[in-house]
């Protein structure tokens, strides 16, 4: 028998050299639910297996990114969204020396509490729990895979690592302390969940979920500017006036004068993505070598973010991102299809919270008698786990006419 075990540890973790500050999967600070490690993968690979293998992974394929997803196939979703993220996140983690599969796993499940709609819906939803605690998706994300994920026989959730776990919740930053990210006030959720199984919320995350939310910025920064091409709402032209973009193209057309615009567009997304990688990478390198750290610990309490961009990468990169707002995300036909679909959730929640019968028989369970902020937060769980195809058949189920989103 120790002869067998030895030679899964022989073939199976598929271990890495990693830097001193890296996460150790073998010095990990457990699950909330105590289980047997597997011979043959880390605990941090097998989050990331629970997560790709889960209901809500497979939704993300219906959930918007920008574009509502039936109005191109080619469009990204959220689904499509989070592979790309996740390759970064990979590559960034792989350049610093951290845990791949770490950075992998908070990438893959980052965007776990979005709601149909993208951020459309994330706003009505918290408008509409305001009496509640609001909706925050980051929040949502941890109840999902705590407590609404049930796929296991001895637990609720997916029962997910504890660097897992905080680098969902405290990827963009530390919740709590002098260098929290936001002054909202903690959602009731994280706080909660971290009472039980504490997250160190006034510190920073590791640096493999640092990894991941850079990896974030990178690919919508980059992708959104794809399916604004596609759709007809951005141009090359636009884009020349954008310092980052415009940069970049005069290097394309140096090279390739005759090129058509489609192929320009993908060598523009191509370098664009490159040159952002290899700034948080140059980036993150300095800052390590200023601050030495010998440990994981390290990274999260040497009071600043470690993986990020250079100050004049951060400048272009806000200005981008103030484009895409202006000329994208804001685009009076966007917005057009963002107020329809706001309306259907509006009145979705609105006739489940009036008569719970109307949702799907397996969430009616103990809501007949139960306040009403158990029933609204039940609500709210029903909404944010919908695909935006699910939440449109719902609609046009309950009501008689529904909003036309493309």
């Amino acid at each position: 028998m120790e002869d067998d075990r030895n030679g899964l540890d022989e073939i199976g973790f598929g271990y890495r050299p990693r830097a001193i500050y890296a996460c150790d999967p073998a010095k990990t600070r457990g699950r909330l639910v105590p289980e047997p490690e597997s011979p043959t993968r880390t605990p941090f690979q097998r989050d990331r297996d629970r997560i790709i293998h889960s209901t809500a992974f497979r939704r993300l394929k219906h959930k918007t990114q920008v574009f509502i997803a039936h109005e191109s196939d080619h469009f990204r979703t959220r689904l499509t969204h989070t592979i790309e993220v996740s390759q970064i996140a990979r590559a960034l983690a792989r350049a610093l020396c951290g845990d791949e599969d770490l950075a992998e796993a908070v990438a893959l499940v980052h965007d776990f509490g979005h709601t149909p709609f993208g951020h459309t819906g994330e706003d009505a939803l918290d408008d509409m729990m305001k009496p509640w605690g609001g909706f925050d998706h980051n929040a949502q994300a941890l109840r999902v895979v705590t407590k609404l994920e049930r796929r296991y026989a001895e637990f609720d959730g997916l029962n997910l690592s504890w660097e897992t776990l905080e680098g969902l919740v405290k990827h963009n930053g530390p919740l709590m302390g002098k260098n929290a990210v936001s002054k909202k006030p903690v959602p009731k959720v994280i706080l909660d969940y971290s009472a039980t199984h504490d997250l160190d919320l006034d510190c920073f995350a590791s640096l493999e979920a640092q990894c991941a939310a850079i990896a974030d910025d990178i690919a919508y920064d980059t992708h959104d500017i794809d399916d604004g091409l596609r759709s007809g709402f951005l141009s090359l032209e636009m884009l020349e006036e954008v310092p980052l973009t415009a940069e970049i193209l005069r290097g394309v057309r140096e090279r390739y004068p005759t090129l058509d615009p489609v192929r320009t567009g993908h060598e523009l997304m191509r370098r664009q993505i490159t040159i952002m990688v290899e700034d948080a990478i140059t980036t993150a390198g300095t800052r390590l070598r200023e601050i030495r750290p010998q440990s994981a610990d390290d990274i999260r309490h040497c009071g600043r973010q470690i993986v990020g961009f250079s100050g004049a990468m951060a400048v272009k990169e806000a200005t981008l991102k103030r484009f895409l707002y202006a000329n994208l995300y804001r685009h009076p036909d966007v917005m057009a299809v963002r107020a329809n679909a706001e309306t259907i959730l509006r009145d979705l929640f609105r006739i489940y919270l009036e008569d719970p019968k109307a949702m799907a028989e397996s969430w009616r369970e103990g809501l007949i008698d139960c306040g009403p902020a158990v029933k609204a937060r039940h609500v709210a769980d029903f909404l944010a786990g919908m695909t935006d195809t699910y939440a449109v058949r719902e609609h046009r189920r309950l009501f008689d006419h529904t909003p036309e989103l493309g």
